[in-house]
């Protein structure tokens, strides 16, 4: 691409970072752009970075498209105008800031907490990297209207990303997301950013909310004697270059394990991610250091957080000793059946208690919870509605856990995101207890499977990168929309559930019902024989996912596997009849 061919009215919003409004350094890289680099000046400014319900995601550079001081100073801005409007009698506002270990956090972080001081925010900023979760624990612990943690979770290291929280300690939701959105639109111009700080607004935290913050994930161990005894069970944790190594391996120890092996090489923070192509715990090769550590000190235990420390990675051994990675869908029920079975044997469960799992998640979770009594709810792909649910049922009904298929899950309500700190602690205290029953965490997995139905579940994400991906990936959606299959591996398609247009459709006999759900552009198909496929652009990434769900019957552990290769055949038999 030419600069002669872009579009004038790119080339103009270009040309506006030229002016005296932006440093030297940023008026210098978009000199550059014009004159040597049309595509990526193509990139960088066709499109405004788009503030979403939850706040800025996207690759850090200069210009409109892009994570720099400007964009997260117009996000910023608009933030702090909406706090004004929605607590006008207070005294002061108070906002906590947390960032992680990506390049630019603690810049952008600054950057922040400077804009807000100057807007007569009181500003509670954590002086060194800390875990998103425990942002969200500091917010209601300090009395906060607002919180932000700079991070862009597992994304590839040129991105960067900027989580809006609100007084509940949760991320925006519905009405504040979209009026945020609103407020943040009305900043048309750098000059309406407040840059200069007022430092008086800037308290920094560290250790005193670390510990409090601690003492309550202590105070969630059911079986602290349990664990004393097996305080030997040997763990190998890496923080992925992450901020986890701040307060994952502390909250085991405060649990009582003592027999905790780091991956020294991962345990310094360093945003460029040097011994893994990507900081993801969802992928196989991000656990690939960990794995082999705890293959050469024969380790029970391998437990991996991704950047942020909201999302954990678990590798446990088979019946061959051999260490497998848990997919998201199994740690979650491993841990919401470790704590049923807890709240049943304590006899805690009394009728007012709940999980929640989001539309993509197994419905293993459901059928545990059906179990043991416990009331369940579903939402749509995002954690962020969880904590909803939390809030609205504060007083009245009691949170248990919940957790999404993406390595998300929480414990208690303390924190209202999912939190990879509490995560660790809870897995491996479910190794305990399955080792006093004289089982593995797999062979706990297996009797679970056995009872219920062995769930299977997959997913696919196709990325499709800059402005053509995401039309690409708009047709997609509108084409599976205009056109549903009408079967899907032979097996006839039953139920449609469009989340967008809120519409429960039964292809059987052509009725409509509502969907009781916030909008959303995700498409469900349900099929005769028991299959779920799901389809959703990512909110956060230029990708569109397929989640795909299967459940077969598992007489015995012996059949295990087999019973697996027959799930993982369907699947990709699906993938076929949909073009995958």
């Amino acid at each position: 691409m030419e600069l002669a061919n872009i579009d004038k009215t790119i080339i103009a919003k270009a040309q506006q970072w030229l002016g005296e409004d932006y440093d030297e350094e940023t008026r210098k890289h978009v000199k550059q752009l014009m004159d040597e680099h049309p595509d990526e000046l193509f990139d960088s400014f066709y499109t405004d970075l788009e503030f979403g319900t939850g706040g800025l995601r996207g690759i850090m550079g200069v210009g409109t498209n892009r994570m720099n001081k400007y964009t997260v100073g117009m996000a910023t801005q608009g933030l702090a105008n909406y706090l004004h409007l929605m607590f006008p009698a207070l005294p002061q506002i108070k906002v906590a800031i947390a960032y992680d270990s990506r390049n630019n956090s603690k810049y952008f972080a600054q950057i922040t907490a400077k804009i807000l001081s100057a807007n007569h925010c009181k500003v509670f900023l954590f002086e060194e990297l800390r875990p998103t979760p425990e942002l969200s624990f500091a917010i209601r612990h300090l009395g906060c209207q607002s919180g932000i943690v700079i991070t862009a979770s597992h994304n590839p290291k040129e991105y960067n990303g900027y989580k809006v929280y609100w007084e509940d300690g949760g991320q925006l939701v519905s009405p504040n997301d979209t009026n945020v959105i609103e407020e943040v639109r009305k900043i048309t111009a750098i000059d309406m950013v407040k840059f200069n700080a007022k430092p008086e607004n800037i308290s920094l935290i560290g250790n005193n909310v670390d510990n409090a913050y601690l003492a309550e994930v202590k105070k969630l161990s059911f079986i602290p004697e349990l664990i004393h005894k097996n305080k030997d069970i040997s763990i190998v944790y890496t923080a992925l270059h992450g901020t986890g190594i701040t307060l994952v391996p502390k909250a085991l120890k405060e649990y009582g394990f003592e027999n905790i092996h780091l991956v020294e090489e991962q345990a310094i923070p360093d945003g460029n991610f040097p011994t893994i192509i990507s900081p993801n715990p969802e992928e196989k090769a991000a656990l690939a250091m960990a794995i082999d550590k705890a293959e050469l000190i024969n380790a029970d235990l391998v437990l991996a957080t991704d950047p942020d420390a909201d999302r954990v990675g678990v590798a446990i051994k088979n019946d061959a000793g051999e260490f497998m990675l848990l997919n998201g869908n199994q740690t979650a029920s491993l841990l919401i059946f470790y704590l049923m079975t807890q709240w049943k044997n304590k006899g805690k469960l009394h009728g007012k208690e709940y999980i929640v799992k989001t539309i993509v998640t197994s419905e293993l979770l459901a059928d545990i919870a059906k179990k043991f009594g416990v009331e369940y709810f579903d939402v749509l792909t995002g954690f962020k509605y969880i904590a909803e649910v939390i809030k609205k049922y504060e007083g009245r009904k009691t949170f248990i856990g919940g957790g999404e298929e993406s390595y998300g899950y929480l414990v208690s309500d303390f924190v209202r995101d999912k939190d990879a700190v509490i995560s660790c602690c809870m897995i491996a205290e479910a190794a305990v207890y399955a080792k006093e029953q004289g089982i593995t965490l797999y062979k706990l997995l297996l009797e679970i499977y056995k009872e219920f139905g062995l769930y299977y579940e997959s997913l696919l994400s196709i990325t499709k990168k800059g402005k053509s991906g995401a039309d690409e990936i708009k047709q997609m959606m509108e084409n599976f929309r205009t056109n549903p299959p009408k079967t899907i591996d032979n097996s006839k398609v039953i139920v449609v559930k469009d989340y967008k247009l809120q519409k429960n459709i039964n292809m059987l006999n052509n009725t409509v019902s509502p969907i009781d759900l916030p909008k959303s552009d995700v498409l469900q198909f349900f099929t005769e024989d028991g299959s779920k496929i799901t389809i959703r652009p990512s909110g956060t990434e230029p990708k569109i996912k397929f989640y795909f769900g299967i459940k077969s019957a598992l007489k015995t552990a012996a059949e295990f596997e087999k019973t697996e290769n027959r799930c993982k055949e369907k699947i990709e038999a699906i993938k076929t009849d949909l073009a995958l």
